[in-house]
Parts: structure tokens; sequence; C-alpha cells
């Protein structure tokens, strides 16, 4: 029998990424994300750490983003990954879930206590997380008083940061682009202070919604 070696993952043909497939070395970003074969994979139905989040213990906070990224590593043990794709997501990252060595990585992050269930999006490891959080493990060590949920972690980051933005002079309207296309969005909106602005991918500051609306941007609904 002669053995095929996949030296570096390769999409299959499909025409979406529901059912795509990927197979070959992963190199870990971080406690959720992959790189395969120059694709950049997220573990579907999982939330781990951030790379910079932190979490609380009585001897101080502790790096937990890195150490879910370290646990995902470990897992892997240098095992080829197949990956089957779910959906893309706002960032054009393939969404999919991926096993090593026969064991479901999300199942396991999650079962570690490395990660928590996404609910957001998927119901699929709510019982490896009950299960993590009743015995303690991992992230849920110092129970639900030691760790922010990596969803929260990142909005509150994302409110931060673009509170410390400065509109300049009156241009104040802040023209987004998402996956929901161009918006503008109007001091006092619902999404106005978390909105933050990165002139290098487009976005821009208005100072009228004429001019915003000029330019192509439509306005936030809320």
């Amino acid at each position: 029998m002669v053995a095929l070696v996949i030296p570096a993952a390769q999409p299959m043909a499909h025409p979406s990424a529901a059912g795509m497939v990927l197979a070959g070395q992963a190199r870990v970003i971080d406690g959720d994300t992959l790189d395969v074969g120059g694709e950049r994979v997220r573990l579907h139905g999982i939330d781990a750490p951030e790379m910079r989040q932190t979490c609380a213990a009585p001897a101080g906070d502790w790096p937990c983003g890195e150490w879910a990224r370290d646990a995902l590593v470990q897992m892997i043990g240098g095992a080829a990954l197949s990956c089957t794709g779910v959906e893309r997501d706002r960032y054009g990252r393939l969404v999919a879930a991926c096993s090593a060595g026969g064991q479901d990585l999300g199942a396991a992050m999650v079962e570690a206590g490395a990660a928590v269930a996404y609910r957001r999006y998927s119901h699929a490891y709510t019982g490896q997380e009950d299960r993590a959080r009743r015995a303690g493990r991992g992230l849920w060590e110092q129970g639900e008083a030691g760790l922010v949920p990596p969803a929260q972690w990142r909005q509150d980051q994302a409110v931060a940061q673009a509170s410390a933005q400065t509109a300049p002079g009156d241009c104040t309207i802040k023209g987004n682009i998402s996956a929901n296309g161009r918006i503008y969005h109007l001091p006092g909106q619902r999404d106005y202070d978390r909105t933050q602005i990165d002139t290098t991918r487009g976005e821009r500051w208005f100072c009228t919604e004429e001019q915003a609306r000029t330019a192509g941007w439509r306005r936030a609904r809320r």
C-alpha cells in the first residue's frame, strides 16, 4: 500500500466554505485560530482567550491567552490536521471543525478548560464546557469570577480603543467598513463609541452626513 503524504494543506475545490476540506500541518496562531497551508482557520464552536488577555487568580493575573495557545499546540503535537469548513466569518477566515490524531480539537479545548463554548454561534460543545466548569479545569479554576468571556474582553478592548481616538476637528462622523458594507455612525448612536476607525483599511472620518453619503457610505440604523 502506498501512503499519500500531504506536505501542505490545499483547499479542495468547493463552491462555498461549507464542506471545504483542508488537510495538512498547522501553525497555531492563538487558542482558536490556525494557519493550515496558508488558509487562516477559526475553530468552529469555541472561543479562547485572546493572546493579550489575562485571567484573575488569588496570586495575581495570569496570561491565560498565551496558556490557551500553548494548550492547542500541545494537543496537536505535530500531527496533521483534518478540517471541514462550516462558513467564513466577517474577517474572511474559514470557520471549521478540525481534528488531529482523531481528536476533535474544539471538543478537547473546551473539555480541558482552555476555551469556552461559543454559544452565540453553536451549542456543539456546551456539555464539555459544563463538565470543565464543574471540575474547575483551566480557565474555570477560579470559577466564574476568574474569567472574562473572550467575546466580552474583545468588546471592552474595542470600546477602550475607540474612546481613545480623537476626531479630526469637527469631523466626528465615523465611516466604518465591515461585512455589512460601508456604514457611517453619528455621535450618540448605539455603536459609535465602540467603532474604531482604521484608515489603513479605507475607513475615514466625515464632517457631514452629505459628505459620507456622497462617498458611498450609508447611515447606521441604530
